[in-house]
């Protein structure tokens, strides 16, 4: 009788539990259509709370699980949204919308293979499920799978025609690959099927400001923010927009807030970094791109921008290979290949080769993959006006500025046509000045560089002349597409640009002996000198001041990143052997407190007291000439060596010591020095160098005289005599143009 009694006894609890399963899911059915209806209404902790309600009781319910996934992950709740959306797709594994919405959470925590491979699943599950199409295009492309992920998104605007997201989504691929017409083409026909879509909004508007037009990307920028000043990325790309139009002030206020709206957010980090760069607080700039790299550890900015600050504080070597790390990420990231070509003149073991390497890297990654412009006719008058047309974004307050004047001032005007491209926001009284010694001046900040290359054209360019090389600002990819039949690299950054499509280089012999030129792009034309400026109106002459003083005073007026470690030895060497002696060291970044400190205490380091070492900072220009009346001699740093600073110091009669070295940058100090007639004052070692300005410190008649002497001697040379020096260049446009006339003929 026991056993019948047991059995009934189970059956009733089987078919109690039975019930209680059928009302908890009718139950659960009720609570998840509540659970849909508030989702709709963007009620997120209704959403949430209700299917926990569910889940409490049906642990597997997948509806619910997945449901509660997708409110986490709207939620910005990344690390649930996974744990639970992986559950529902433990429940439900066949469901493409569970995998997808499962690979979303993943990439939003940067765990992109993974991601990728829920969306493969959700793809192979359904294959022509857009959202997981368009959703796996977003994952290969920030893995850097561009032709993949513009594959994906095509594919599923191919299923979905109408689908904006995917619009939007390949718009903003085809920005990463600097196809911004069909990105603008693709963000606008996602904006014809929803008009007020606000990624698409933001996509045309950085489509502005890849293609430099920058009032139109403000004016967009700030209609966004005018409807939803609550998006942080878009108050930070604004931010990194006023910094191209050097407002930093605006660009600082962008980036705060929008930190403040989000302290997460990488782009903004990189712009604080960017700022602390500009502005010399470097401390600031690291401590920026440790946050970015915080949420993103293989940041290809932020490791760059910290290649940057190691630079800033005299560590080449680790400057370089933070550069070298972030182009093994990013093997076409122009900047870091420009940045480290402007490095590598820094590195004391780098030589002609190698830097004429570097520069050819960025060829092969960026110069080679630019559209050529179609060659214009042209009629072969070897003897007519020439056009020459000079680009620069330093037509203003730049040492840059003072090494092309005086070609502009003495420019013969009968013979040459003078336009200026002007591809810098930023202008001043030097801007009017050089305008006002041209014939033509296009403001070329807002074009593109297609569209200046076709204005080059248009303006019939016989001669395009670079003055920027690898430095900020530069329009090198406007070189490499050779909108005009000859183009010429000069003063600016005169140190080889790596381009097939420049054809010459203007230098002189000592900066570029015969034995290396065949590792140059570009054919060398000599002048007397490779830069040369103008006389100091402003420079007084003065005493030669170890006579009142009673000891020599050195002076180093040069960037403080110019000073390696193997100069500062030298210089140590030399105050240590010139008894009483002191050096002067003037540098804006020298009032940063921290930058100070660390020079002084590398100076510490070698033995030389701190009350020998005088440090200026900034100061106007006409401070700045003032100072020289204070030195001495001067010496040249090395292995980056000056070169408007040194012309300035012989110009106000101060003889500079300088060292050869084995690239252009550590020669061009020297090939000055010979230039105004002091080849006794250039040695080819550091044991010569200490030898020189030893000596001559012992010789203070000589130095008075000199100091007499020197400024007009330099301004009757060839070399410092700006009408002379415009002649020779004068001389090279028209052989340049006479052989190519000749090839016409041929």
């Amino acid at each position: 009788m026991g056993i019948p009694q047991l059995q009934s006894n189970v059956g009733a609890r089987a078919f109690q539990k039975a019930r209680l399963q059928k009302q908890l899911r009718k139950q659960a059915e009720t609570l998840l259509a509540a659970a849909i209806s508030a989702y709709r209404q963007g009620k997120s902790s209704d959403v949430q709370a209700l299917c926990l309600r569910i889940l409490k009781d049906l642990p597997d319910h997948f509806d619910a699980l997945h449901l509660l996934g997708v409110s986490q992950s709207d939620c910005r709740q990344f690390e649930q949204a996974e744990t639970t959306l992986a559950r529902a797709v433990s429940v439900a594994p066949r469901s493409a919308e569970a995998h997808s919405n499962l690979g979303v959470a993943l990439f939003e925590l940067k765990r992109y293979d993974e991601a990728r491979k829920c969306q493969e699943r959700a793809v192979l599950l359904r294959p022509n499920f857009p959202t997981a199409l368009t959703n796996l295009g977003n994952v290969l492309g920030r893995m850097g799978l561009a032709d993949q992920a513009l594959d994906a998104h095509n594919r599923a605007i191919q299923a979905k025609p109408d689908y904006v997201d995917a619009y939007c989504n390949r718009g903003m691929v085809l920005l990463l690959l600097n196809r911004n017409d069909e990105a603008d083409r693709s963000f606008d026909r996602a904006l014809t099927f929803q008009r007020d879509h606000l990624p698409a909004t933001i996509g045309k508007a950085l489509v502005s400001f890849n293609l430099r037009h920058y009032d139109a990307a403000k004016t967009a920028f700030d209609a966004v923010l005018a409807s939803r000043p609550d998006v942080a990325m878009v108050r930070a790309h604004r931010g990194r927009l006023f910094f191209e139009m050097s407002q930093i002030d605006a660009a600082k206020a962008d980036f705060d807030a929008a930190l403040a709206l989000d302290p997460l957010l990488e782009a903004a980090w990189l712009g604080k970094a960017q700022i602390g760069i500009l502005t010399g607080n470097v401390m600031g700039a690291i401590g920026a791109c440790m946050k970015a790299l915080e949420q993103d550890p293989a940041s290809t900015s932020a490791i760059m921008f910290l290649g940057v600050c190691h630079r800033m504080q005299g560590d080449i070597v680790a400057s370089i290979e933070h550069f070298d790390r972030a182009l093994a990420i990013k093997p076409d990231l122009e900047e870091a290949i420009t940045r480290k070509v402007f490095t590598l003149d820094f590195a004391p073991d780098a030589d002609f080769a190698v830097h004429q390497a570097a520069r050819r890297a960025w060829w092969d990654a960026i110069g080679l993959k630019l559209p050529r412009a179609e060659p214009q006719r042209r009629i072969a008058d070897p003897n007519k006006r020439i056009v020459v047309g000079y680009v620069s974004s330093d037509f203003r307050s730049h040492s840059a500025a003072w090494a092309f004047m005086p070609v502009f001032r003495n420019h013969d005007r009968r013979d040459f046509e003078i336009v200026c491209y002007s591809c810098a926001p930023v202008q001043d009284a030097v801007t009017e000045e050089c305008r006002s010694l041209v014939d033509n001046w296009v403001d070329a900040s807002q074009l593109s560089d297609d569209q200046l290359a076709r204005r080059i054209q248009s303006d019939g360019i016989d001669i395009l002349v670079d003055l920027s090389g690898h430095t900020a600002g530069n329009r090198l990819a406007v070189f490499a597409r050779k909108p005009a039949p000859i183009q010429v690299s000069a003063w600016g950054h005169a140190t080889g640009t790596g381009l097939p499509t420049m054809d010459y280089l203007f230098s002189d012999p000592v900066v570029i002996p015969q034995p290396v030129r065949h590792l140059f792009a570009e054919k060398i034309y000599d002048l007397p000198c490779a830069i040369t400026t103008e006389t100091l109106l402003d420079a007084p002459s003065s005493a030669l001041p170890m006579i009142r003083n009673g000891h020599v005073t050195f002076g180093v007026f040069n960037r403080i990143d110019k000073i390696s470690d193997q100069a500062l030895v030298v210089w140590s060497k030399l105050l240590q052997q010139v008894a009483g002696s002191t050096i002067v060291i003037k540098n804006g970044a020298l009032d940063d407190p921290l930058l100070r400190d660390g020079l002084i205490g590398r100076f510490l380091a070698h033995g030389i007291s701190q009350d020998r070492v005088k440090c200026i900072g900034l100061t106007s220009r006409r401070e700045h000439i003032a100072e020289f009346a204070n030195i001495d001699i001067s010496l040249d740093p090395f292995p980056q060596n000056g070169g408007v600073s040194t012309w300035e110091s012989l110009r106000a009669g101060v003889p500079v010591v300088a060292k050869l070295g084995r690239t252009v940058s550590s020669r061009a100090g020297g090939a000055i020095v010979k230039a105004v007639g002091l080849h006794d004052w250039v040695a080819d070692d550091d044991d010569g160098y200490v030898v020189i300005a030893r000596t001559y410190a012992s010789m203070a008649s000589h130095l008075q005289a000199l100091r007499a002497s020197l400024p007009a001697a330099i301004a009757a040379s060839e070399a410092g005599n700006g009408a002379i020096y415009t002649r020779r260049v004068e001389q090279g446009y028209r052989q340049f143009w006479r052989d190519y006339c000749a090839r016409l003929c041929d």
